[in-house]
């Protein structure tokens, strides 16, 4: 038998199964779709937003992917085109004429990539100047402390019954004073200190429970005790280290009540993945009561934040506010 007649015989078998394979594809990709909720299909991957700051990162993460999707379809478009038009006929076998430059190719190789990079990072940048914008009085303030393996809430607020200045407190002399300056009047506070063991009693996720009030603006004061955690609260679509030495803050807007998941999502040790919590989002006047209901179990005060700092270094960045 020939060669040619060899190789043909070869590819049969191949034919023969290409509409098997085709179909088997066809029905796994159907079978999973049908568990995928359609409606969730335009934030491509990323949960619900809960706050009202999410919806900007939720654009954000849609522009992303359209521009990828826009530089897909021209490289694909731009192989296709190169593989159909310019590919070797049969009957000519000589080598076709090369070229070795090309200006119009190389300046849009070149100018287009820099193009893209620098519209991505004017949003990028527009967007996080926006989400870490911080105000001269937000409603409440929580310092969130990290520790290993869980973590611990200061609600610093003017609790009723309480006594104590969370501005003097030296559990919270870590925190720089362009935070404590804006901390309320004799506000003596209470506290949550949790373990890996913990559990919310309403659905029975592991870890610490933070509650939120829906409707009112919170800061978050992110300290750690030991090492680098990350404060993720899965739908708030945004995450920020926690890091001994260094204080971080940001503030959200809750907009639905509910409980939600929240984690490290920064390798911290070798019980990482214990390092849950979830996020309570109640009314303001359920929050009000879960504070007393903290006091009244003798959860007055504050925990330690962090590892203390010179003042020096606790202010350095006094005037970034």
């Amino acid at each position: 038998m020939s060669p040619n007649g060899s190789d043909r015989s070869s590819r049969r078998p191949m034919r023969r199964k290409l509409p098997q394979v085709l179909t088997a594809g066809l029905i796994l990709a159907t079978a999973t779709g049908c568990s995928y909720n359609w409606e969730d299909f335009p934030r491509l991957g990323m949960p619900t937003p809960v706050t009202e700051e999410a919806p900007r990162i939720l654009s954000l993460w849609q522009g992303s992917w359209a521009a990828a999707l826009l530089t897909g379809i021209l490289v694909w478009g731009l192989i296709l085109w190169a593989t159909i038009f310019h590919r070797r006929s049969r009957t000519k076998v000589e080598v076709p004429p090369q070229t070795r430059y090309n200006m119009p190719i190389e300046a849009l190789y070149t100018v287009t990539p820099l193009i893209i990079v620098s519209v991505l990072f004017y949003f990028t940048a527009r967007d996080q100047s926006k989400l870490l914008e911080l105000s001269e009085k937000p409603a409440h303030t929580i310092n969130v402390v990290g520790y290993q393996w869980s973590w611990g809430f200061n609600y610093v607020e003017d609790v009723p019954g309480v006594q104590g200045d969370a501005k003097k407190d030296k559990n919270l002399a870590s925190i720089p004073d362009k935070f404590i300056e804006q901390f309320p009047d004799n506000a003596g506070g209470v506290y949550d200190a949790g373990i890996p063991g913990d559990r919310n009693p309403q659905t029975g996720n592991p870890g610490p429970t933070l509650w939120l009030p829906k409707g009112e603006k919170v800061r978050f004061v992110l300290t750690s005790r030991d090492v680098i955690h990350s404060f993720w609260v899965v739908p708030f679509l945004m995450k920020q280290d926690v890091i001994p030495g260094h204080t971080n803050a940001f503030e959200v807007t809750a907009t639905r009540e509910g409980t939600f998941l929240g984690k490290c999502a920064e390798l911290c040790g070798v019980d990482h993945s214990r390092m849950l919590f979830n996020v309570k989002v109640v009314s303001p006047e359920r929050y009000q009561a879960h504070l007393k209901e903290l006091a009244d179990k003798g959860q007055t005060g504050y925990i330690p934040s962090g590892i203390e700092q010179t003042d020096p270094a606790r202010n350095a960045e006094k005037n970034q506010l």
